[in-house]
């Protein structure tokens, strides 16, 4: 069957350029830009109306049959194949000038089919944040119903809550197309006890489930994974080849959208008519949208289509010959990722064949001798908006920077810890345990923009890793709790540090050797948010509260580039409710 599937969507997108090649023209209600996690949700939705016709726009192939799509433990395999859009940032001058790899999935499924499958929602003050600075109707409560209408959780099994999973029903759906679930082989149950004994003693206790909207804590996470067959769930497997047979779903593979077309109305709104699209024998043809058209291409790559369709900066616009159709100087702006690092212990626990999906998360109480003054803010504004174009006004960022600042002051968590075998990562089973650990929310920002008109030409990113000391002195301090958590009993007692080893970061060493160690280890956590804004225009954003880009009439951003702050989570889950939130929004607007 899987055969088949794969089969049929290649012809389709094959027949589909073959028309356009004979009729240039072709109209559709809604023009989806991306076929990933949002934009096939989005997808899906809209084609629930059968006489509403969708297009979706992705620039890779389906991997419905690659294995290092499909093994749930081989999530490292595909980065850096043809499937990763393979994304590098700019010389990072706050840490030693390296360049930092940056994973995003060029695959039909999107990043959802390269990621490390982690289902774990944001914390409920953070999504209740965004209503607060201007965005109506977004809030915690707003958002846990489409959560769940996204989600099909496969309860765990006998042998799964024996090994440690736990979860709460309240906070759950069974129904929705994401099938989400824990591996199909955890780890001996004695492993996580004493993973737990440890963190317990840290101060860190045990949570039944981390999507209730409250992570501090230790816990045995879910997966996107169809654990009865023990395949990971992307969002193509979840919301397209289910329901492929609809007539008035379109999709266009290795089609490439170089830029929106509109309307030459000369109204105060910019109104879309298109989308031109560049097939994979290089023709190049315009869809046109009767309706919308919806920019998911994430937020690596969304402000890019925006730019090289004159919506941006006219500064920036301009050096590459783009005329400005919408003056918005913020798209790109923002733009938040994490800097990870990670060690390595060899265990008396035996090979492990099971999977250790284990997470911890610390408040700064957790881990920092106390918060900096609050004095600091309006000089890391300065600093930050120096370094970003001054696009966004210090002020606005010391507002931001107050809203975090009492975020993590009530105990929001900034740092997470994760616990793996080399099993999931494609090494083999061994006797390892792998820990990968990053700051939450630091208070750098950086930007991404284009370098060309050339749609086809990679933009330049800069998350401006540790631009502000302080995030490196919490990624230090968080470097120090977790190998406090590695020499604490009981776990101490049954483990062994590899890496980094003490020969290269002694037990007694200052803060500035850590700190050298992080920067010359870590890499980009590849969690990109913030670049097309959801709020004010005033603050600097770039999508209004429905999701639509300022100074147009008909064109939606939906993807994590609205994300206005990092969050407490991984990206994915997050990802989900707001398209399947938005597809409700879109509906709304047709009537």
């Amino acid at each position: 069957m899987a055969g088949t599937f794969f089969l049929f969507l290649t012809l389709s997108s094959h027949l589909m350029q073959t028309v356009l090649a004979t009729n240039p023209v072709l109209e559709f209600d809604y023009i989806i830009i991306g076929g990933g996690t949002a934009g096939l949700a989005v997808a899906n939705r809209l084609s629930e109306i059968p006489t509403i016709s969708v297009a979706v726009i992705e620039a890779g192939s389906s991997v419905l049959n690659n294995p290092n799509v499909t093994n749930p433990d081989a999530f490292t395999a595909a980065i850096g194949t043809d499937i990763d859009w393979k994304y590098s940032t700019t010389n990072q001058t706050h840490a030693n000038g390296r360049i930092m790899q940056q994973v995003a999935g060029k695959a039909f499924g999107g990043t959802s089919t390269v990621n490390g499958m982690t289902y774990i929602r944001a914390e409920k003050s953070q999504i209740d944040i965004w209503g607060k600075i201007g965005n109506e109707e977004w809030s915690w409560d707003d958002l846990l119903p489409y959560y769940k209408k996204s989600e099909n959780l496969t309860i765990p099994s006998q042998a799964q809550t024996s090994s440690g999973a736990t979860f709460d029903p309240t906070y759950h759906g069974e129904a929705g197309p994401l099938k989400v679930g824990f591996p199909s082989i955890l780890a001996n149950r004695s492993i996580f006890d004493t993973v737990a004994a440890t963190w317990n003693g840290l101060g860190i206790p045990t949570r039944t489930d981390m999507n209730g909207g409250a992570v501090r804590g230790i816990s045995v996470f879910p997966s996107t994974i169809d654990a009865d067959a023990n395949l990971r769930e992307d969002a193509a497997r979840a919301y397209f080849y289910p329901f492929q047979e609809r007539k008035n779903l379109h999709i266009f593979l290795q089609t490439t959208a170089s830029r929106i077309v509109w309307h030459k109305n000369g109204g105060k709104k910019q109104v879309a008519n298109g989308v031109e699209v560049i097939f994979s024998n290089a023709t190049i043809r315009t869809l046109e949208a009767k309706r919308e058209v919806i920019v998911s291409a994430g937020s690596l790559r969304s402000p890019a289509i925006l730019e090289l369709s004159g919506v941006g900066n006219p500064n920036i616009l301009s050096r590459y010959g783009i005329g400005t159709i919408v003056n918005l100087p913020s798209v790109g702006e923002n733009l938040q990722d994490q800097p990870n690092n990670a060690y390595a212990y060899n265990s008396t626990f035996g090979l492990l064949d099971g999977s250790a999906t284990y997470v911890a998360y610390g408040s700064d109480s957790d881990f920092l001798p106390s918060m900096p003054p609050r004095s600091q803010l309006p000089i890391w504004a300065q600093k930050v908006s120096d370094a970003t174009n001054k696009t966004i006004s210090p002020t606005t960022l010391e507002y931001f920077f107050n809203i975090q600042y009492d975020l993590l002051s009530s105990s929001v968590p900034n740092a997470e810890v994760i616990i793996a075998a080399t099993k999931q990562y494609g090494l083999g089973v061994t006797s390892i345990l792998l820990s990968a650990f990053w700051v939450l929310l630091p208070f750098s920002r950086g930007n991404i923009h284009i370098t060309s008109s050339d749609p086809m030409v990679q933009p330049a990113m800069n998350p401006n890793f540790f631009l502000l000391d302080y995030d490196l002195e919490v990624q230090v301090a968080i470097a120090k709790w977790t190998r406090k958590f590695w020499a604490s009993e009981p776990i101490g007692k049954q483990v062994t540090e590899l890496s980094p080893g003490f020969a290269k970061v002694p037990a007694n060493a200052s803060n500035e050797v850590w700190g050298e160690y992080i920067k010359a280890n870590f890499g980009g956590n590849s969690h990109p948010v913030g670049t097309a804004a959801m709020m004010p225009e005033k603050l600097g954003g770039v999508v209004d509260a429905r999701l639509k880009v300022y100074g147009t009439s008909n064109v939606r951003v939906v993807d994590a580039s609205v994300f206005p702050f990092q969050v407490s989570g991984h990206l994915s889950s997050t990802i989900y409710a707001i398209a399947e939130k938005a597809s409700d929004m879109i509906k709304e607007d047709m009537r």
